[in-house]
């Protein structure tokens, strides 16, 4: 591919491609190119000006290099990619915009008059359908006062006035509709299944591989915590399955041999193996589409209550029309009323503002699955955080290993890593990259692994028992000893670190030395939320009292509590809750889902258990917690336009209705700045709510 250079800098280039007119699927085939490149972090096509934009890490010569060897011809795009693609439904859109927009000017300027007449009549049939259909199911809608005016002005020969009309409601539906669409498809999007390696079960092992490599038929096992990664029928083993996000069933489901797993649900618990029957991922997006279309969750308690405002004035509408009427016998100022109802400005303008904010969102690598969440984070005083992987960073890495029996480290070091391993767990990832950095492969040499929620891992190697985890779940839960003769070593562990205990037969046989640096961001997030409007903040961990009381005073939170088990988080968030407050949660391990789903609006690490991005309501990206002081700001901003828009709606069109009643404008005239300021508002909901661009 040929290609100039328009700016670089360190980490960051973007080219010019040297070609004609770039098409969609072109785009779209460079945008999968480059994300599949593994040294590129972030990367953006415009179609339109034929340009990338590519941030990468490590040596530039490698991205030029494989730039320089792209071809269009090369790229096989997923079935998800060309199905469902952003920039397809953008132009779709756009071309509808312009269409309706040039028909309008091409009607009014160009064709005879009684012909423009027949076409404004045939175009408000579809108004007037709509509003009988209403009426006839006893009730009084919007589509009520649409037909009303639109009737009225035809009656009264105001051909120009009903044509003006249905433009600016047919333009405003077609924002409405793009606006929506794009929301809820680059939220499917996001939430669309993403998994790199599962395991594949052969004759007499497990092994890990890549997904790409899987076929229809071949038997993947998946442990408790992780997602399902694709389409299948279970073969062995039974386990709960959380299908939520496909099915919408609140609680997990039965699965046991025979059993149709879904891609993308997640197992709660148990252990199951299952033959794939299907690859593709384009079915699981349409299942993620018509969720969210369906769900309540897109709904925020504002914008029912726009609705229902919305609802309750056009039979108000319709009677101060009569009023004005009866009190004046003044057709033109009667049809002011008329023309001008608060009703539409509200309907549309606050769907719009709501998910053109999870739009936005979606931009800074935040996912919401909904605008009541968005709601709550405003509203929230109290957030709770989770200390490992979350205020802790997201990739803790194993120091020493300290033996306490006669084998060697390295032995034990791999024991430790082919039970962890299992796990999507930070410090299990700690585990199995400190045996990789050695060079400790090893075969499964362990029976079925067993894990029990925020305390550790069982199984048998050798016919020995053999745990590994935290210091509670050894010693007290599973009583094992610690020998005489390393009763000292014991009491002299390094206290800088955090400690994963194994023992094999009930007696200690190691401790790993995990060292888990606070995220440098860490206090200044904590104090920016603080002013961004969080009153409470709160860090629970499982952790030793010393360790939880170091990291706190570091990092500034109001308040801790330290070992406390998955229960207790969630008991803690159903207290504020009882006490009138709301509550945002912050984890990124199976052991927070149970408060991840009590809290008000519950925030997963990107890259933490597929469970708990699962269960949460929002995703952050792992890189940066500042995403959560955005996401602050973002929803504090969208409140505030909300009920900006509010106060502009009534403002607007009293003040219209005012005018109108006064003689002071015609109809045409309310109607025209009626639809004028609706969309207006509209479109002024559709801009980001933030200032700060993302780079």
């Amino acid at each position: 591919m040929k290609f100039v250079i328009k700016h670089e800098i360190p980490g960051r280039i973007r080219i010019h491609l040297v070609q004609g007119q770039m098409t969609t699927e072109e785009a779209e085939r460079l945008l999968y190119y480059l994300n599949t490149l593994e040294y590129v972090t972030q990367a953006k096509v415009y179609e339109r000006a034929a340009d990338a934009c590519v941030c990468f890490i490590g040596d530039r010569r490698a991205l030029i290099r494989a730039l320089q060897e792209f071809r269009y011809a090369s790229v096989e795009l997923p079935e998800l990619a060309t199905a469902n693609s952003g920039r397809r439904l953008n132009k779709l859109y756009k071309e509808k915009l312009i269409t309706e927009t040039a028909i309008r000017y091409f009607t009014k300027t160009f064709l005879p008059y009684p012909l423009g007449v027949a076409i404004t009549v045939l175009k408000a049939v579809k108004y007037l359908r709509a509003g009988l259909r209403s009426l006839l199911k006893g009730k009084l809608e919007v589509a009520v006062l649409d037909a009303t005016a639109i009737g009225v002005s035809l009656a009264r020969g105001q051909i120009g006035t009903a044509a003006s009309v249905m433009f600016l409601l047919r333009i405003g539906e077609i924002l409405e509709e793009w606006t929506h669409k794009k929301s809820v498809g680059d939220l499917a999007r996001s939430m669309s299944l993403n998994v790199s390696k599962v395991w594949l079960k052969t004759e007499d092992q497990e092994v890990l591989v890549d997904a790409r490599t899987v076929r229809e038929e071949d038997r993947i096992v998946v442990h408790m915590g992780s997602v399902i990664p694709f389409d299948g029928i279970v073969t062995e083993g039974d386990g709960m399955v959380n299908q939520a996000s496909l099915t919408g069933e609140p609680l997990p489901v039965h699965k046991e041999a025979g059993a149709y797993v879904y891609a993308g649900s997640v197992l709660e618990e148990g252990e199951v193996v299952f033959a794939v029957k299907k690859i593709s991922g384009a079915s699981k997006y349409e299942k993620i589409v018509t969720m969210i279309e369906e769900s309540e969750k897109l709904k925020s308690s504002v914008e029912g209550k726009a609705e229902r405002l919305a609802d309750r004035l056009v039979p108000l509408t319709l009677a101060g029309t009569v009023v004005t009427w009866a009190l004046t016998r003044n057709v033109s100022k009667a049809l002011s009323v008329l023309m001008v109802d608060f009703s539409c400005a509200l309907k549309l303008a606050m769907p719009l503002t709501v998910l053109s904010a999870i739009r936005e969102a979606g931009t800074y690598d935040i996912t919401v699955k909904g605008g009541k969440f968005l709601e709550a984070v405003a509203e929230a005083k109290t957030i709770v955080f989770d200390k490992t992987g979350t205020l802790t960073k997201a990739r803790p890495s194993m120091r020493k290993i300290i033996p306490f029996c006669q084998r060697s480290e390295e032995e034990l070091l791999r024991l430790a890593a082919c039970l962890e391993e299992h796990f999507p767990h930070s410090m299990a990832k700690a585990v199995v990259h400190a045996a990789k950095k050695k060079g400790l492969d090893h075969e499964e040499m362990h029976s079925s692994v067993e894990y029990i929620v925020a305390h550790g891992i069982s199984s048998y190697v050798e016919d020995k028992r053999v745990i590994i985890g935290s210091a509670h779940f050894v010693f007290e839960d599973e009583k094992c000893v610690i020998r005489e003769e390393y009763q000292e070593a014991f009491d002299m562990l390094p206290p800088e670190y955090s400690h994963l205990y194994l023992a094999v037969d009930g007696k200690l046989a190691a401790v790993l030395c995990i060292e888990d640096p606070l995220r440098p961001e860490g206090a200044a997030v904590v104090k920016a939320l603080k002013q961004e409007g969080f009153e409470r903040i709160v860090m629970m961990t499982g952790d030793s009292e010393r360790t939880a009381a170091a990291v706190a005073s570091r990092v500034g939170v109001d308040e801790y509590f330290s070992e406390v088990l998955p229960e207790d988080k969630a008991n803690f968030i159903e207290k504020e809750k009882k006490a009138g407050r709301k509550v945002v949660m912050v984890g990124d391990g199976v052991n927070d889902s149970p408060a991840l789903s009590a809290a008000d609006a519950g925030i997963a690490i990107s890259d933490g258990a597929e469970l708990a991005r699962e269960i949460a309501d929002i995703t952050i990206a792992a890189d940066d917690l500042y995403e959560i002081v955005r996401l602050k700001c973002l929803s504090n901003a969208l409140m505030k336009r909300i009920n900006r828009n509010y106060r502009d709606i009534v403002a607007i069109n009293t003040a219209l209705i005012l005018l109108g009643v006064g003689g002071r404008i015609q109809p045409t005239t309310s109607a025209m700045f009626h639809n004028l300021s609706t969309l207006a508002i509209s479109l002024n909901s559709m801009k980001n709510l933030l200032k700060e661009k993302k780079v």
